[in-house]
């Protein structure tokens, strides 16, 4: 069988065929790499979008409230169906109130080293939504102070402009935390004074939180109505860069953090690039096929009347099937092989390039990236052995 097969390699002349086999070859390895790269890019997409440890704690939190016109001052609470539909998007993953003080209250330092006063209003937030841990948060009739949590912002607000223009010291997070603030209610009854205390700093949401029970205690206490529709929300996200998120607020009219959702619009170039890239592959890959397919065809056509002659000999179709598929075959799974290898160490590096910035991605290529591999493999492996078969089975075989 071996003598054979050397006869059968010595009788198909492939030499005025070499350079189209390597050209075949060629556009056939660039054509898996870059859509082998393709389906990659995607699933690095999704590990940087969705990976636990690459989503932002605070990003994917969005206050969500309606856009302010001329047209709607004074009326843009939220109503139940417009909360209740924004709970059904696929983009949401939860929705809170944010509960807003219906009443007038003040703040004012405890000593006269440290004077202070301002006019302020509070907002409550359910507890799931509260970006930090603090064992003081909680609050009843009988609590000696009420827990506040501050945003960051209002601290660099006080540090590098309001002291400077009161002559007041600048102030850490853990000496803000040791100050006790007089709370001051106005309600139709007069003024009641209670003890408060900063027990946390958030980036998340942007006002005054105190605790629920406190929200609930003063609006019944001290508001003159409280039957107010919310004016603002937070909602949970996967992605707050989500196109379909942003096209969606806009739509209704409402408005989120800025900065959280402006890379909506660089999503939809990414997506549109990596699906260009997805779409290129696929095109080469068809181009690449279609030349191979010939090359194959034009090789068995040129040994057309030696194949003949070895039918002849008593040479079965099915032997000379199975010679040229073992001749033409494994040097393209080889060429498939090697795309994936590359685009594996390719991986490896972008991943080290990443991790060393803190931004996490799979070390390994992808499973789809895998299995796009073994169907390009297969369909190659079909379209080859179809080829020569139609080229053995038929033209060779009529008179």
């Amino acid at each position: 069988m071996q003598g054979w097969n050397i006869l059968l390699k010595k009788i198909i002349r492939t030499g005025a065929g070499r350079n189209r086999h390597v050209l075949a070859m060629a556009g056939l390895a660039i054509a898996v790499l870059l859509i082998l790269t393709a389906v990659q890019i995607q699933a690095n997409y999704r590990d940087l979008l969705y990976k636990k440890n690459n989503r932002d704690s605070i990003a994917n939190f969005l206050v969500v409230n309606k856009i302010i016109t001329d047209q709607n001052l004074g009326t843009t609470g939220l109503s139940d169906n417009e909360i209740n539909d924004l709970r059904k998007q696929d983009f949401v993953e939860s929705v809170g109130l944010l509960t807003p003080s219906h009443f007038k209250a003040s703040i004012q330092s405890a000593s006269d080293r440290f004077p202070f006063y301002t006019d302020i209003a509070f907002e409550s937030v359910p507890q799931e939504f509260i970006d930090i841990a603090a064992r003081d948060w909680k609050w009843d009739e009988h609590a000696l102070f009420v827990p506040i949590i501050a945003p960051n912002m209002f601290l660099d607000f006080y540090n590098f402009q309001f002291s400077f223009s009161q002559g007041l010291p600048q102030l850490t997070q853990q000496v803000v935390k040791m100050i006790v603030f007089k709370i001051n209610l106005h309600g139709p009854n007069g003024m009641v004074t209670l003890n408060g205390r900063v027990v946390g700093f958030s980036d998340r949401i942007s006002s005054l939180l105190v605790p629920e029970a406190f929200m609930k205690w003063g609006n019944q206490f001290f508001a003159k109505k409280t039957d107010r529709k919310p004016s603002r929300i937070i909602i949970k996200t996967k992605d707050p860069g989500n196109p379909q998120l942003s096209a969606y607020l806009k739509e209704q009219g409402l408005s989120a953090d800025a900065d959280k959702t402006r890379f909506s619009r660089y999503r939809k170039i990414v997506d549109m690039v990596v699906n260009i890239s997805g779409l290129t592959g696929i095109i080469l890959l068809l181009f690449a096929l279609l030349v191979f397919t010939l090359f194959i065809q034009l090789t068995v056509a040129s040994s057309r009347d030696d194949i003949q002659l070895l039918i002849i000999l008593g040479t079965s179709p099915a032997q000379l099937h199975r010679f040229l598929v073992k001749r033409f075959l494994p040097g393209t799974w080889g060429i498939i092989l090697l795309a994936f290898l590359l685009l594996g160490f390719l991986q490896f590096l972008i991943y080290r390039i990443l991790a060393a910035r803190g931004i996490h991605i799979s070390i390994l290529p992808d499973k789809t990236t895998a299995l796009t591999a073994m169907l390009i493999a297969v369909t190659i492996g079909w379209v080859t052995s179809r080829s020569i078969k139609k080229y053995i089975h038929f033209p060779l075989n009529r008179s």
